[in-house]
This record gives structure tokens, C-alpha cells and sequence, in this order.
């Protein structure tokens, strides 16, 4: 929608001046359209829209330094800082916005103008330490200008110092509240205090012309024209474009989001080379649209790649100053735009750019909304871990700033005195993500800034190699799919499929997971193997009653890599039988005898299995199926009893390769019908022998074994400490559900090692006695996300 108001703001004074004349001679009104200054002065006068959001997360967080822009210069050649202390007073007698308290009448926010003050302008003298002293003395100052807080109703949102490091050399520290400016202003601010310091040097009285308004008179127009003339028709087409968004992009963050956002930011910088920016120019003219669609366009496509998320919405802020009287305004004007965009159908990078394209200009047709009112009314919930609407943001601005003011400092009466911008160090974030682009008339600069509470370093530098390295795809090929352009480069290719691959590892036996067991076996035959209930077995029996019971399998018939069904409860048993199975040269296929009737008829059909392994007291509960059932605790024609009690004992000498199968585990089937997943002798083997080389159990440790041996934990529990020679202690069925029982257990059979689900390790950690756990060398916790501060209450219950 484009207003008369935005039709003027988009001409020259002249020919502004000369349609406005026109239009009143045809009667029609142009006060109407434009911001005018306040006739009478007022006590008081409402926030903007804008500023209102930033004055209650303020109150929720008066400390916080997440809206304050910092803007720290370099000024070398001769200084005086008297001059310059009289120029940024002119500046706060010259912008309302600067001289402005906040405060809260008849429960409501309002701002009050302030008379003009001089500016404190503290002097630092650093001049007399030592370069190395002096640098970082330095560094801490600024960061304590930058972190110090406002108090907004103090009327001094702008906040200046100056360290001297020698005669001719200065810096110039300048921290403001976002609540009184924006990017645009600081551009305002550089330019109007070179004008102001060099006119004051040059002995000048009249510097600026009078401004048309001031910040207050834009808050009262938004509130009171805009609200009644544009914002209903707008708010349509937003409620329309962002239907059924969802509340939060789930990005691939390093770490579990925290239940408070902190806003703690870190950056890393964009590094693309002058002759990319050059072509993507070039390939933004042929589209017939802008760097800024090209640029967003492929962050859109890495954010799909990278999250696997069609349906994306970033936030974008826009200058706010479609209005002329607003350009030389110090303030805050900024709002945001949701871009959401569609990149389902792998359309091509020229199509994705022709979709970006409309977005973008739906959106800035509609930008006279302001994002606070936008929450508001499509009554987002709230959360105070993440931002509404969208949680990463794209930045582009062709403000050239303080060094196009720097090139042009001789001009402006500063003579032989260069300037030059300061890198701030020191940032924070409202964003989980953010991509930011400024354009100077030389290059582009580009910086990722992230959220520290989710993203590692090197997470967001692969993220920024893989947007270059999209970019150089997208520009070789535009009419290939998003899905199919490359955003790896030649260095992180390789790495992915050579470095990372290259997981060959020597072994000094190529033992299998039975065999290592018969190895210990061998060494130790009378060192206990397993404990359950308060009984032992050594290593000795227990291999020779896996032995006898694979023996008894291979006369059944029993096949290379046949699956073998196992219904047992936890015991010594449920061993035995593992091992045999895998001594046999079979394959084991759990069965929990608590599971309903309909999923173990499925999973017995499903597998075809034609033996099962079971006891007296489980082959009851089981559903009828035509497997044979050998009943390890009974005698006869379906029981081994007396099969395993006698019987040639030692070990099988069969050749079973590392590729075979060793077990099946179905999964939950909570997305769809359950499916076995196999795995190999080689890939387990590999697990424990990882897990041996990085955590090292001996001898004298016990693990705790209570996962049921239908999850793929449990493979680990059983076969790692029987590889190594440690002792398996084996909870009682049920036992693993029951905290007191497991601190029981833990202690009476000096457990060291054990895994724990994060909820179940919460429980755990509630009970009141862990004294007799202190013998717990190592928790392994898997299965859910780990929740930082359960891992802080661990850290103080088992230290």
C-alpha cells in the first residue's frame, strides 16, 4: 500500500514543495499525511510503539545490556576535548531524544523532555602505562562503559568518554540506550558531531539548520494517526501471511535451550573475497532485483539445508523513515519484518530468488506496522526463552557511517585529524541467530552474530563457510535445486568424507564380543562375572554354560545369522542365553515379556523366528506362534535343564564374520509400525572397544546392568565389562523403575558404573541417602537431552 505521505517522502525538497502547493490548490489536505510539531508543549507525551517494547523488557531486566549500541571511534591527530565535550552538548540541545526520561504516569509509560544539559564527557589519561598495560586497561574500561546500565529515568540515554593514549592519540567511547536510537541515528550523530566539533574549533556560532520535528512529535503521530489510518488495513495482510507459523524454528543448536534466554552474543566474522560481492551484484542486476533478496535468499536456502525446515520466517528490520521530516532525526524508528518464506518443491536458486522477491515486497508494503502490535494481536504466546514470531534475523545496511564522515573530516573543518571506526567487542543478542550485512561504497561486510547459550564457535564458523560456499554454488549453476547445491567446500568435504571417515582402527586380536568374554574367561575362570540377587557366577561357569547351551542350538538346527527369540526376565539366564546365541553364530532377538500381546505376535511373525528361548514361568504370558520353545529352566523334550548341566562345555571353534549379524531391536513403533534394526558383530565390537579406549574399566569395576535388553543401551551394559574382565550386576526385573532400590544395589555391590535416561537420573539424584553411592566412578546419560541444571545437582549429590 502506498500512501500520499510516502509518495512525498520519496521526492526532493523541490519537487515536494512544488506537489504540495499543487495538491492545496486542488483543496486537498496535506497536513493530514505529515508529521507535525506539537503546537503546545506537554508535560508529558506517550512512547512509540517501538519504544514501549524496550521500556518493559527494561523493567524486567534494568541490568541487562542487550540494547545498549556501542560506537567507540579512533581520533588521531590533535584533540580537544573541551570541543568536543561542547559539540555532543549541541547535540543533546539539538535532538529531544537525547535528553529524554521515561517514566511511568497513571500506570502508563510516558516520556519527558529534559532542558538541554551539558554532556559529561570524563577524560581517562592512560598516556603514562605501558603499551601492553595501557591496551588492556583499555579493553576493561570500554567493557565497562559498554555493560554499565542505564537508568532510564534519568534523562541521559547517550553515554560518552574519552581515553587518551597520547598527545595525538584518542578514543572516543559512545554507548546509547536503544530506546533512543538506532543504527540510522548513530550514521546522524557521527556526521552532525564532526560538523558541530569542527565549526566549534573554527570559532562558527550558527552550525545546524532548525529540525522540522522532534522524536515525541513522531510518537504522537504514530500513536494517533497511524493507528486510525493504516494499521487496520495492514494488520490483514500480516494476520494472513503469518497463519499457522510455527512458534519455533528448531535449529541444531550445540546445547539444550535454557529455560531464561540470556542474550549473551559472540561473533564471527563473514569472510567472502571482493571478486564474489562483484559477481553477486552482477547476478542481482540480471534477476532485476537487489543484493539484499540475493544475500537473503541464500541464507533461506542454508537454514533449510542445515535445519531441514521449510517453512521459515526471519526477522528483518527496516529503517522506519519513509517519512522526510524523519531523515535527520536522532531516535528509534526501527521496526521488524517477518519474512516467511516457503522453500518446499526444491525449487531452483532463481526461483527461490523470484520468491524472496515478492515476499519482500508484500512485507515492506506493509511496514508501517509496528512488530509490537503485531504480537500483540495475533496474541503470540509469550515464552521468556525464546523471541515471538521468529528466532533468527537478517541484517543489511548501506549506511556508509563514520568512514564515509572520516573521508570527509578535512571539509568539515577538522584539518589534518583522521578518524577512524572501532570494532565493538563487546555484543549481546535478541536472537538465537543472526546475519548481518553492511555495504560501504568500497565492500560488504558480513558478521554472524549467535546466541552463546546455544552455539559453539566453530558451529557458526562451518555455518559461515557453508553460506559462502552455497553462495559460489548458486552463482555457478542458479538454475540447479537448493537441495542439490553444494554448501560444503573442498576443505570441509573432505574432512566429512575422508578425515571423519577414516575410522579404521587396529585392534591386537580381531576378537568378536564372545570371544573377548572366552579370552577373559580363560585368563580368570574363577573371578566373578556376574552377580543377581545376592548369587555369583564366575567367568568360568558362565562360559561353560553359554557353551553347552550353543551346542544344544546348533543340534536344533539352528543357523548362521538366524535370528534367536530371547523372553527371559533379568538374570543369569538372560547371559547365558546371549552369549550362546552369539557363540552358535545366531543372531539374538529380544523379547519383553511386559510388552502387549499384539506387538510380540508382530515382532515373532515379522522376524520369523523358529526358535525362542524362554522359561517356565514367561512362556505362559506368550502369544502362540510357531516357534520351537526351549525352556531353559525345565526338563524333557522342550526344557534344557539337563542339557546344560553336563555336556562338553568348551569353547566352539566356527567362523563367524565381523559383517554378521548379532541382534535385532525393534523400535517403539511410536511413528509408525515398529521396525528391526540389525547390527553386526564388527559395528558393536567397535562401540565397546571406543568406550573401552575412552573411559577404561578394569578389573575391579562393576557395572550396573537394568536397561531392558530391548533398548540398545543394554548391548553395551551386558558385553563391555564382560570384555574387559569387570563384574556384570544384574538388577532385579522391575528393579530399574525403583531409585531406593538401585542406592540399595549401588552400594551393596559397590557399582561404579551406570547409564541413566536424564528424568530417571532426576529421580535418582531426589533420593535422601546417596552416601553409600560414593563409589560411582562414571554415569552415562543418554536418550534425552541433559538439562544443564541436572547436571549442576549431580555435580553437588555425587561430587
Amino acid at each position: 500500500m502506498s500512501t500520499l505521505a510516502d509518495k512525498l517522502a520519496n521526492l526532493t525538497p523541490t519537487a515536494r514543495r512544488l506537489l504540495e502547493a499543487k495538491l492545496r490548490h486542488k483543496g486537498i489536505e496535506i497536513d493530514r499525511f505529515q508529521i507535525l510539531p506539537r503546537s503546545e508543549e506537554r508535560d508529558h507525551y506517550p512512547l512509540s510503539f517501538s519504544q514501549q517494547r524496550l521500556w518493559f523488557l527494561h523493567q524486567m531486566e534494568p541490568a541487562s545490556s542487550a540494547y545498549h549500541i556501542e560506537s567507540p571511534f579512533r581520533i588521531e591527530g590533535p584533540c580537544a576535548p573541551r570541543t568536543l565535550r561542547r559539540a555532543l552538548s549541541l547535540l543533546v540541545a539539538r535532538h529531544e531524544a537525547l535528553r529524554t526520561a521515561f517514566e511511568t504516569v497513571d500506570d502508563m509509560p510516558v516520556q519527558r523532555v529534559l532542558p538541554p544539559f551539558e554532556q559529561w564527557l570524563p577524560l581517562v589519561d592512560l598516556s603514562a602505562l605501558a603499551p601492553e598495560v595501557r591496551h588492556r586497561v583499555g579493553r576493561r574500561l570500554t567493557r565497562c562503559h559498554v555493560l554499565q546500565p542505564f537508568d532510564l529515568t534519568a534523562g541521559r540515554p547517550l553515554r560518552s568518554a574519552v581515553m587518551r593514549h597520547g598527545d595525538r592519540d584518542h578514543t572516543v567511547l559512545l554507548t546509547m540506550h536503544h530506546i533512543a536510537s538506532d543504527g540510522w541515528s548513530l550514521g546522524v550523530l557521527y556526521r552532525e558531531l564532526v560538523t558541530a566539533y569542527g565549526g566549534l574549533a573554527a570559532g562558527r556560532s550558527s552550525l545546524f539548520s532548525t529540525l522540522p520535528i522532534q522524536y515525541p512529535d513522531y510518537a504522537v503521530w504514530q500513536r494517533e494517526w497511524q493507528a486510525r489510518e493504516v494499521f487496520p488495513g495492514q494488520l490483514e495482510y500480516w494476520k494472513a501471511q503469518l497463519d499457522g507459523l510455527p512458534a519455533v524454528l528448531d535449529l541444531p543448536t550445540d546445547r539444550p535451550r535454557p529455560s531464561l534466554q540470556t542474550m549473551a552474543g559472540g561473533q564471527v566474522t563473514l569472510r567472502q573475497e571482493p571478486d564474489l560481492v562483484h559477481r553477486l551484484r552482477a547476478l542481482a542486476r540480471r534477476e532485476k532485483t537487489t543484493l539484499f533478496v540475493v544475500l537473503l535468499a541464500a541464507y533461506y536456502a542454508v537454514l533449510h539445508r542445515w535445519t531441514g525446515v521449510s517453512d521459515l520466517a526471519v526477522g528483518s528490520p527496516i529503517a522506519g523513515r519513509n517519512r522526510l521530516e524523519l531523515e535527520a532525526l536522532i531516535g528509534f524508528f526501527v521496526n521488524t519484518l517477518v519474512l516467511r518464506a516457503d522453500l518446499s518443491g526444491a525449487p531452483t536458486f532463481r526461483g527461490l530468488l523470484g520468491r524472496i522477491r515478492e515476499v519482500n515486497g508484500k512485507a515492506n508494503a506493509n511496514q508501517d506496522l509496528p512488530f509490537e502490535m503485531l504480537v500483540d494481536e495475533l496474541q503470540t504466546e509469550r515464552s521468556l526463552q525464546h523471541n515471538p514470531l521468529f528466532q533468527v534475523s537478517f541484517s543489511f545496511q548501506s549506511d556508509p557511517g563514520l568512514e564515509a564522515v572520516a573521508e570527509g573530516a578535512g571539509s568539515r573543518g577538522l584539518g589534518e585529524v583522521k578518524i577512524r571506526p572501532q570494532k565493538g567487542e563487546y555484543s549481546a543478542t535478541m536472537f538465537d541467530f543472526s546475519l548481518w550485512f553492511t555495504e560501504t561504497p568500497r565492500d560488504l561486510s558480513g558478521l554472524l552474530v549467535y546466541n552463546l547459550d546455544l552455539f559453539d564457535r566453530t558451529t557458526v564458523h562451518r555455518f559461515s563457510r557453508r553460506l559462502v560456499d552455497f553462495l559460489e554454488a548458486a552463482l555457478a549453476d542458479p538454475d540447479a535445486s537448493v537441495e542439490q547445491l553444494s554448501n560444503l567446500g573442498a576443505v570441509e568435504r573432505h574432512q566429512l568424507l575422508c578425515e571423519w571417515n577414516s575410522t579404521a582402527t587396529l585392534h591386537p586380536e580381531d576378537r568378536l564380543l564372545h570371544q573377548w568374554f572366552e579370552w577373559r574367561a580363560e585368563l580368570s575362570p574363577q573371578r566373578t562375572a556376574l552377580e543377581f540377587a545376592g548369587q555369583t557366577l564366575s567367568y568360568g561357569e558362565l562360559n561353560r554354560r553359554a557353551n553347552l547351551l550353543a551346542r544344544h542350538l546348533l543340534a536344533l538346527g539352528v543357523e548362521r545369522e538366524e535370528l534367536v527369540a530371547v523372553a527371559l526376565e533379568r538374570g543369569f539366564e538372560m547371559v547365558v542365553a546371549l552369549l550362546a546365541i552369539l557363540k552358535a553364530g545366531a543372531a539374538y532377538l529380544p523379547i519383553d515379556p511386559s510388552y502387549p500381546r499384539q506387538r510380540l505376535e508382530f515382532m515373532l511373525g515379522d522376524a520369523r523366528v523358529r526358535v525362542l528361548l524362554t522359561d517356565t514361568a514367561v512362556n505362559e504370558s506368550l502369544p502362540e506362534n510357531e516357534a520351537r520353545r526351549v525352556l531353559l529352566d525345565a526338563s524333557g523334550e522342550e526344557g534344557s535343564a539337563e542339557i546344560l548341566a553336563a555336556g562338553d562345555g568348551s569353547n566352539l571353534d566356527l567362523e563367524i564374520e565381523r559383517e554378521g549379524l548379532a541382534y535385532m531391536i525393534y523400535t517403539s513403533g511410536s511413528t509408525g509400525q515398529p521396525k528391526g534394526a540389525m547390527n553386526s558383530h564388527g559395528a558393536i565390537l567397535n562401540r565397546i572397544l571406543w568406550m573401552q579406549e575412552r573411559y577404561g574399566l578394569v578389573e575391579s569395576d562393576a557395572v550396573l546392568q537394568k536397561t531392558p535388553f530391548s533398548f540398545d543401551v543394554s548391548v553395551w551394559e551386558f558385553f563391555w565389562p564382560l570384555a574387559v574382565g569387570a563384574r556384570l550386576v544384574i538388577a532385579e526385573p522391575g528393579g530399574h523403575q525403583e531409585s531406593s532400590y538401585l542406592v540399595r544395589l549401588i552400594a551393596e555391590a559397590r557399582v561404579t558404573t551406570l547409564h541413566f535416561v536424564p528424568s530417571m537420573l532426576r529421580n535418582f539424584l531426589d533420593e535422601l541417602d546417596l552416601a553409600g553411592c560414593s563409589g560411582v566412578r562414571r554415569v552415562i546419560s543418554s536418550g534425552e537431552a541433559l538439562p544443564s541444571d541436572l547436571a549442576r545437582r549431580f555435580a553437588e549429590r555425587l561430587p
